[in-house]
């Protein structure tokens, strides 16, 4: 195959009109030189973060260590040591994004750090602290991130008409949405009396996609019936349809042409939570299908690389037909018991509760580095810890193994979903993929509370070793043969038991280590175990019609 036949899907949607931007920021990922690679190489000309992305963070590698023994060393609050460490990494990646936004004319190269959540329901304090981020970082390519509660909207007409640049986050609903381009624009008009040059202010309106399936397939779980279940993963792309609708109709009105004369930039959609909740559904499904020219899509950076290798251009600009069975497919949801306008509702108070959470996380796990920095001060007195410290290099090593196991299991899971789909065993798998997923992040969790490191070079090589270990003989070289279900169910089996024996490892590590809560270690053991006799049930039921013809006939 020729370089010129090679396929490059991120290439392609850049073409198309999609501002491709990556949901993650760490020091990790700046220090070593892996953002100026996805910007070179993967198309990437923005970058989003979020509290949970930086809780995240500060587990990749030591490189917060020195800033943080400075910070305690000088008596620094939580609070102020969480927001130097945030604003530091935000402006570093503001310059590494400089020279895209100096060739896009500052439509790209953005980069967005988000007001405290915990201040969503206070617009005073909202300002305030946006203000302080966008003079604190000081570069003209930032975002500040402003969640769309009520109160949200008027910090969002506030700070746009003192030439603030935002980006308006957790939107969830067409209503809300409206009033966010409300407030965008009305900050637009103070900013324009104020005196403000226009065009230097920037906004995007982060619609938040694939949680819309979550809640909605969850309810229709729950009602149980054969028109519910028709419906399942379809809510997300229609609701970002019909806001890219609304998007349309702003652009068309007289006001807003009004603001554009005066050299307004419009405030771009932005499709948000784009990474696939549900393995069912095709890994790269809501950035295919939104392939909408003006708009951005901001990955997280599994589904970057998920698009990437498989991507596809699905679909394009919604047309009027598009729209309509947008619509409709809201309607049927509603005759069928499914109330959107709740689920909308449900969905913004637990994003907010999700970063707040997040944020807590997040200053709890500065307050342990700054103390455990502390701790390793040299003294006078105290002898060098080798012991200990081999010691947590080794469950360091341990941790990180089962990590790259977990995510080449996953992957795994994922597969074996996509090719039993309508088959009697498709819905276990579903479930036990879901379970799965959710095991993967809690050992995750686990070693950011121990302060142990990923490798993610390591984690890496995991997810290439699953994908490579697709083209196996099994009796057929690239075709699956009957072998392929039971091999395939018997890996993911050998998975599961060696993930349980790593919660035995720290089940017996909690008795002494107060970081680990051996509850949470014995509820894990527990699905292990069951997940263990489900694959156990599928393992024998596909083995039986494989190797019955193999018995000799009476």
């Amino acid at each position: 195959m020729s370089d010129s036949t090679v396929s490059d899907p991120l290439a392609e949607l850049s073409a198309a009109g999609v501002s491709v931007w990556l949901d993650d920021l760490s020091r990790e990922l700046l220090a070593g030189g892996e953002l100026e690679k996805l910007i070179a190489d993967k198309h990437v000309v923005g970058v989003t973060t979020n509290p949970t992305i930086f809780a995240s963070a500060l587990s990749k590698g030591d490189r917060y260590s020195e800033q943080l023994r400075l910070l305690g060393g000088k008596g620094v609050s939580v609070d102020d040591a969480v927001f130097a460490l945030t604003t530091d990494d935000v402006r570093a990646a503001c310059q590494t994004l400089a020279p895209v936004h100096l060739h896009t004319d500052g439509t790209d190269g953005r980069v967005s750090i988000e007001v405290d959540p915990r201040l969503a329901r206070d617009s005073d304090a909202t300002i305030d602290q946006a203000r302080k981020l966008w003079e604190t970082v000081d570069q003209p390519n930032l975002l500040v991130k402003i969640p769309a509660t009520h109160e949200g909207l008027t910090a969002i007409t506030a700070v746009v008409a003192q030439g603030i640049s935002v980006n308006v986050t957790l939107i969830f609903s067409l209503d809300r949405y409206r009033a966010v381009m409300d407030a965008y624009l009305t900050g637009l008009e103070q900013a324009r009396s104020a005196g403000h040059d226009l065009a230097r202010i920037h906004s995007v309106a982060s619609f938040f996609v694939s949680r819309a399936d979550t809640e909605v397939d969850r309810r229709l779980d729950a009602l149980d019936t054969p028109e519910a279940r028709a419906l399942k993963g379809r809510a997300a792309i229609a609701n970002a349809r019909l806001a890219h609708q609304a998007y349309e109709h702003m652009a068309a009105g007289s006001r807003w042409e009004a603001l554009a004369a005066a050299g307004a930039r419009p405030q771009r959609p932005l499709w948000a939570s784009t990474g696939v909740k549900n393995p069912a559904y095709p890994d790269t499904m809501y950035v295919s299908e939104l392939v909408i020219a003006g708009t951005v899509n901001t990955m997280p950076g599994s589904t970057l690389t998920a698009f990437a290798d498989h991507g596809t251009l699905a679909g394009g600009a919604p047309a009027a037909d598009d729209y309509a069975a947008s619509a409709a497919f809201f309607e049927t949801l509603r005759r069928v018991g499914v109330d959107f306008a709740d689920v909308t509702d449900i969905l913004e108070r637990e994003g907010l509760a999700k970063f707040e959470d997040s944020w807590t996380e997040l200053a709890a796990s500065v307050e342990r580095e700054m103390r455990a920095v502390s701790a390793d001060e040299p003294g006078p007195s105290r002898p060098s810890p080798k012991k200990s410290a081999s010691g947590a290099d080794l469950l360091a090593i341990y941790l990180n193994d089962h990590l790259s196991g977990a995510t080449a299991g996953l992957e795994l899971f994922r597969r074996a979903v996509q090719t039993q789909k309508g088959q009697e065993q498709g819905t276990t798998l579903v479930e036990l993929a879901q379970a799965v997923e959710q095991d993967r992040d809690s050992l995750t969790q686990i070693m950011t509370d121990l302060g142990v490191s990923t490798d993610h070079a390591k984690v890496a090589l995991g997810w290439i070793a699953e994908k490579a270990g697709r083209i196996k003989p099994n009796g057929h070289l690239f075709s699956r043969s009957p072998l392929s279900d039971v091999l395939e169910l018997e890996s993911m089996l050998l998975g599961v038991q060696a993930k349980a024996a790593c919660w035995r490892v720290l089940r017996a590590l909690a008795d002494s280590d107060e970081r680990l809560f051996a509850e949470h270690l014995d509820e894990l053991l527990e699905r292990a175990e069951r997940q263990s006799a489900a694959l156990e049930e599928l393992r024998l039921a596909a083995a039986g019609p494989v190797f019955r013809s193999a018995q000799p006939s009476a």
